[in-house]
């Protein structure tokens, strides 16, 4: 089972890595450090799936899935203005955030991603 402390869905292929450097530039949480012959991967748990590596990278040598993790639950409750540990989080692939339990009913915005 997916656990959002310790897992995340950020996938590196140093083999593709071309050391542009971007990801290092735009990760929020340094996840990437600069290497002499390419990115270096020096902090993955702390990836919170914002995509922002691998929507820069222009050889493709990153995946994540943006939009399944706790960055994407924060902005979405930030935005609606909710609480995102007793509102909607509307993005947990399995209905949760960030450890969070299944849902039990379906989320005011349709989707059936309730957080406890």
């Amino acid at each position: 089972m997916f656990d959002a402390y310790t897992d995340n869905t950020l996938r590196y292929f140093p083999e593709k890595c071309i050391n542009c450097r971007r990801c290092t530039q735009v990760c929020p949480h340094r996840v990437f450090a600069e290497g002499k012959n390419r990115a270096e991967l020096v902090h993955p748990w702390d990836c919170m799936e914002c995509g922002a590596c691998a929507k820069n990278c222009p050889v493709q040598a990153i995946e994540v899935q943006s939009g399944v993790g706790c960055a994407w639950a924060m902005i979405g409750a930030a935005l609606r203005g909710k609480d995102m540990d007793t509102e909607c989080s509307c993005g947990g692939p399995d209905g949760s955030c960030c450890g969070g339990d299944p849902p039990e009913e379906p989320c005011s915005c349709g989707a059936e991603n309730r957080v406890k």
